[in-house]
């Protein structure tokens, strides 16, 4: 767990830091890495970072440029990104939504409490469960 890094493509600057306070309050260290919106955060996927290893991605769906479940698909289409976790962190709880996330090929889907203090336990709780997770490392595939 020592290299992975959670990238939050998050648009709402205030859940954001949420996010990461409580992450840290749920005992996760780890490096995060913040990306305005999808766009943002596809442009380094396929530019930058090229072959990420260890990486968790936490996906707002509701984002200006480039929506949240359009990042989850080209992610799970695409050989080199395919494999890179990718929890849904959203206040949308339509069950159709939640559907559609799962076919593209999301890893859980967690909806955020609207209210502050159910939030921010929930993402503590969150960072308990990193804390404790495996993730593979991410490798394209070759078509072996």
């Amino acid at each position: 767990m020592n290299a992975l890094t959670i990238a939050i493509v998050e648009d709402d600057e205030g859940h954001a830091r949420l996010i990461e306070k409580n992450l840290r309050r749920g005992g996760f260290a780890n490096p995060t890495e913040r990306y305005p919106n999808g766009r943002v955060f596809w442009d380094y996927l396929t530019t930058v970072a090229s072959q990420p290893s260890q990486y968790l991605v936490l996906l707002d769906l509701n984002m200006p440029e480039l929506d949240g479940y359009e990042v989850l698909k080209r992610m799970k289409s695409d050989p080199r990104f395919h494999r890179i976790p990718v929890i849904i962190l959203t206040t949308t709880d339509d069950s159709r939504e939640i559907e559609r996330c799962y076919e593209a090929g999301c890893n859980v889907y967690i909806t955020k409490p609207v209210e502050y203090e159910r939030f921010s336990e929930a993402v503590r709780e969150l960072g308990l469960l990193l804390n404790v997770m495996a993730v593979p490392e991410n490798r394209p595939d070759t078509g072996q």
